[in-house]
């Protein structure tokens, strides 16, 4: 029997049982269909989630900080606070960010751009005209911040001596320190191309503060993105040096005392966690948003096939169904068989037929499933963004996600199911004898 004319005979067979096939199916529609929308799901909240963590951290960014090895508390307290000390401590096991390091650190495969950083060691206290402001002030070891990939609200990204960048909350959080109860809020300053005033302060022995003014020009600003940058001053690593110098007392030797910490940006996302692992291996300390966003995946990987299993729960109830189906069929058209079978059907042939028919039933109700899923997931969607518009949150939230894979899994498997349920009933048929087949009322 030719291929064709053997998917003809099944279709004709199917439709001549149109009210049975119909409702066999909506079981595999159901359980297809739970499937979808439970995998949607689950992948949506996991792209939610991550689409999240990318707009706070940049997953192609590695922080790395220095180790100091079996040195006493104390000690590595030092560098903490900045000024890039170690006292002229040392241990035989500590690993500093001299530039030597970080230049070995550089030369990484994958690395994009390696740069020092530098936290001030004192006090500081921006102020512009009666209004104060305390951000922290960081030295960086480039004369481009774009090296960071900061989306900017204003203004440059390069730096230029006596010049600085500010975070966006760092810009406008100017509070007058002798503002009286009830007197409205400062109106906060235009800061883009301004002179401004930072007081350092550092402490004598006494306790007595010392306090230094340097007059900076604020050449950019850098849009708020929730991270560490919203509240920093970002400042040349000479001048944040000579700073730090000045708080110390002594002069800074960075082959011997290292920097604070290093912010390592690699070519791409995907090479993150291996370049972070080649610095560990150097015996440095380095971190990266990347693990986290590796974590949360693994945990909604689990919780796919976990919501995968509940819905194909539903598609083994509807195999159930198919299997009763089928098996009633062949009790009705035993004659039939027996008359196939004598006209020259073999028992591949009656198998084929029936495994067919059991295949259609299950790709019937995967048809109507991952429709019933992807129309399902894309109202839930709708819905959430309607409740999230009416509770004025304007971002974008997306409930299920369905990837391209999961309807044509789904379409696979329900088909499959039928097929597997159709297996026992259908060995029944092609086994039965044509001269009983033919003689059963």
């Amino acid at each position: 029997m030719r291929f064709f004319d053997m998917l003809s005979l099944i279709i004709d067979n199917l439709g001549r049982r149109k009210g049975r096939v119909a409702l066999t199916a909506i079981g595999v529609v159901i359980g297809t269909a739970s499937v979808v929308i439970l995998v949607s799901l689950a992948s949506g909240l996991q792209k939610s989630a991550t689409s999240q963590l990318w707009g706070v951290n940049d997953l192609s960014r590695i922080d790395v900080s220095p180790n100091y090895g079996d040195m006493p508390m104390e000690v590595k307290a030092v560098p903490a606070g900045g000024g890039g000390g170690g006292g002229g401590s040392s241990a035989s096991n500590q690993k500093l960010l001299t530039p030597t390091a970080i230049s070995e650190i550089a030369a990484i495969p994958g690395v994009k751009a390696a740069v020092a950083r530098d936290w001030f060691p004192g006090g500081a206290e921006l102020r512009v005209g009666k209004l104060v402001n305390w951000p922290s002030i960081m030295g960086v070891d480039t004369t481009d911040l774009a090296v960071f990939d900061y989306n900017m609200e204003s203004g440059v990204t390069t730096l230029e001596r006596g010049t600085a960048i500010l975070g966006g909350y760092a810009a406008r959080g100017f509070m007058d320190p002798n503002m009286r109860p009830g007197q409205e809020e400062p109106t906060q300053p235009d800061l883009l191309g301004q002179q401004v005033r930072l007081v350092l302060t550092k402490w004598d022995a006494t306790g007595t503060p010392v306090t230094k003014t340097v007059n900076l020009r604020i050449v950019g600003i850098i849009q708020e993105n929730r991270s560490e940058s919203d509240y920093m001053m970002y400042v040349r690593m000479d001048e944040m040096t000579a700073w730090s110098e000045w708080v110390q007392g002594k002069r800074i030797n960075r082959n011997k005392d290292g920097f604070n910490s290093l912010v390592v940006r690699a070519e791409s996302p995907d090479q993150t966690i291996e370049i972070a692992d080649q610095i560990n291996a150097m015996g440095f300390y380095a971190s990266t948003p990347q693990e986290m966003v590796e974590s949360i995946n693994s945990v909604f990987i689990i919780m796919q096939l976990v919501f995968g299993g509940v819905g194909a729960i539903a598609l083994l109830v509807a195999a159930i169904g198919i299997a009763n189906t089928m098996a009633m069929a062949i009790l009705e058209r035993t004659r039939e068989i027996g008359l196939m079978k004598a006209i020259g059907a073999t028992n591949r042939n009656v198998l084929s037929i029936f495994l067919g028919e059991a295949a259609g039933i299950g790709f019937i109700g995967g048809v109507g499933g991952v429709a019933l899923g992807w129309g399902g997931g894309a109202v839930l969607n709708v819905v959430l963004s309607n409740y999230m518009v009416s509770q004025g949150n304007t971002v974008s939230t997306q409930m299920t996600y369905t990837p391209l894979w999961l309807p044509l899994f789904a379409l696979v498997f329900a088909t499959l199911v039928g097929l597997l349920s159709g297996l026992y009933p259908s060995l029944r048929a092609a086994t039965l004898v044509p001269v009983t087949a033919l003689k059963y009322e």
